[in-house]
């Protein structure tokens, strides 16, 4: 049934709403061959993982959809609809391109290698293509971040399988200069939705969880003040290669005892 409402009842959901300039991407995952490809063409470590995707300056979050097949014959006229498979949509994603021209450099030496295995002379006019297998040129930890200016709310993405598949021309003209920008869409094998680290997941926060979720390690609460503060205690946490393990007292780390053979039998020991 239809009623008056006061604006006072719709305020609090039109105030808090997601913006859309705020995330992250980072580009993780790349394959040692492709990394060592990229970094004799100037490219460091750094700029792969870092500043690419600061520079970065439109994004999208992936969508996907349900492949449907139609079943006739279960019941009289009636034809059903039933998934029988999911598709992921590309990514295309703009960027910012740096007076070192690393922006292109990057995708452009990525598609490079992905079909540039022929040991021919490229300036040949014989040359021919050759593709890498895909485990040689596919990034699995590419991820996007979607956060609020309040750094604490945010939406976290992982693509799995993703390598580029289109690097848009570029124009460039005499008109009244513009920041150069660069287009490539990407295409991926499937996303995560929500965290998937190891720390995640033994925290039992892995995949938007935030509820109170029994696992191996015990129930943590991650919605009160208690359960944050556990975790800032164990700053060491958010640093790589850090050993921590969970024991009667909740999360332990820092300590001598805690960064090798585990103390309490059900708790392994875990690797951020």
């Amino acid at each position: 049934m239809v009623k008056p409402r006061r604006i006072s009842d719709f305020k609090p959901t039109f105030t808090n709403l997601a913006q859309t300039s705020h995330y992250q991407l980072t580009f993780g995952g790349l394959p040692l061959g492709l990394r060592q490809h990229l970094n004799v063409r100037g490219l460091d470590y750094r700029f792969l993982t870092e500043t690419s995707g600061l520079l970065c300056n439109r994004a999208v979050l992936p969508g996907s959809a349900n492949a449907i097949a139609n079943i006739r014959g279960n019941y009289t006229g009636v034809i059903e609809n039933m998934s029988h498979a999911r598709i992921f949509t590309e990514a295309s994603l703009e960027f910012y391109v740096d007076k070192e021209y690393k922006t292109l450099k990057f995708f452009e030496h990525w598609m490079e290698y992905i079909s540039g295995q022929s040991d021919a002379d490229p300036v040949n006019d014989a040359y021919h293509f050759k593709m890498a297998y895909p485990e040689e040129y596919k990034s699995n930890d590419t991820r996007i971040v979607k956060f609020e200016a309040d750094h604490f709310q945010f939406l976290e993405y992982r693509f799995v399988g993703l390598f580029p598949i289109a690097l848009n021309s570029t124009r460039v003209s005499y008109q009244n200069s513009q920041v150069l920008k660069a287009t490539c869409s990407f295409s991926f094998d499937r996303y995560i939705c929500g965290e998937s680290s190891s720390l995640a997941r033994a925290l039992g926060l892995d995949l938007n969880n935030r509820s109170r979720r029994k696992t191996s390690n015990g129930t943590i609460n991650y919605n009160d003040a208690g359960g944050l503060n556990e975790v800032m205690d164990g700053i060491a946490l958010l640093n790589r290669d850090t050993v921590y393990q969970f024991g009667p007292g909740g999360v332990r780390t820092g300590s001598e005892n805690t960064r090798g053979v585990p103390q309490v039998p059900f708790a392994p020991p875990y690797t951020r």
